[in-house]
């Protein structure tokens, strides 16, 4: 069996320089903001391990459900060739296995790629799936999805690309429509996108999954400022920040915040910056917008995707969208 390919796309010093032009934007910016994912270090990955078991996070539960339940229908609306599977955002690719298990259990999984920024976990992941999939070709890609999906794998069969876990809910609408037409330059007509997302439901319901009764989501978003004292040598005070998440109904969308809790001055000393806070000014920590079925087929049809197939939970809280670029 040959070892599985990498293409490696970044490396360390590639993050950390995006790390302080990030921090450096963010924080000097009126309002302030961090991205979403300086959250995903590693206790920060496990903090959100811990998220998703919450009884409020229905997000993960309700999107297992729908792949874990639909698996074989899915495979079978991708038609009877081989198809090769990468998966954006791969972390432990826990999500896509049922997929994997249904097109192997065909005689259709080609190949599978992990697509991740996490060099150590994709390699993680390779090795225990060689076992699983021992006919299957395997790879990884160390990137960032938003920035090196001219580096997919170009294989003669088939493609599915998934993009599970509602994180493409993080991105703003700019973002969401510059992704959605670099991933159609890297397809070719007749591949697929597997596309997971969170849809719009009762606020209260939504609200209650980010603001969880154990303080978990807390802990999580205020762990971006253990990150930075971690990484960046600053100072952070994280327990004098309060966790915020508001819902906007005008455009379906939590907005969660760190709210200063009493005057500070925080020194980001690998940037040699100070930042000063008032009394009750926030930093904007991540976004997470819900979508109507209808508004979602809309954005992948002006992408150039047509949506075949479209699966929801029981409760109809999460769907999975299936489109194929044409």
């Amino acid at each position: 069996m040959p070892a599985p390919e990498l293409r490696i796309c970044l490396d360390v010093s590639d993050l950390d320089a995006s790390l302080q032009s990030d921090v450096r934007r963010g924080l000097t910016a009126h309002p302030k903001h961090l991205p979403m994912r300086l959250h995903y270090d590693g206790r920060g990955s496990t903090l959100f391990g811990e998220l998703t078991r919450q009884p409020e996070y229905y997000q993960t539960r309700s999107e297992r459900a729908v792949l874990h339940d639909r698996a074989a229908e899915i495979a079978d609306a991708l038609g009877p060739e081989p198809v090769s599977v990468i998966e954006l955002g791969a972390g432990r690719a826990e999500k896509i296995r049922p997929l994997l298990g249904a097109l192997a259990s065909a005689g259709r999984l080609d190949a599978f790629w992990p697509f991740d920024v996490a060099e150590g976990e994709v390699r993680d992941v390779l090795l225990e799936l060689a076992t699983a999939y021992p006919n299957a070709h395997l790879g990884g890609i160390i990137g960032d999805f938003t920035r090196h999906l001219a580096h997919l794998p170009d294989h003669h069969d088939m493609r599915l690309v998934a993009f599970l876990g509602g994180t493409f809910g993080n991105f703003t609408a700019m973002e969401r429509s510059e992704f959605l037409g670099d991933l159609r330059e890297s397809l070719r007509p007749g591949d697929w996108f597997l596309l997971g997302a969170d849809l719009v439901k009762d606020p209260e319901v939504i609200l209650a999954a980010y603001n969880d009764a154990a303080g978990v989501t807390a802990e999580f978003n205020r762990h971006v400022l253990y990150v930075l004292n971690h990484r960046l040598d600053a100072d952070f005070e994280p327990d004098n920040f309060e966790h915020i998440a508001l819902w906007d109904n005008d455009t379906a969308t939590i907005d969660m915040r760190l709210r200063a809790m009493k005057p500070m001055k925080v020194d980001v000393a690998a940037l040699a910056i100070d930042i000063a806070f008032s009394v009750g000014e926030e930093i904007h920590t991540g976004i997470s917008t819900k979508f109507q079925p209808g508004e979602l087929q809309n954005q992948l049809q002006a992408s150039g995707f047509e949506t075949t197939r479209c699966w929801t939970d029981e409760h109809g809280y999460m769907g999975v969208f299936l489109a194929r670029a044409i």
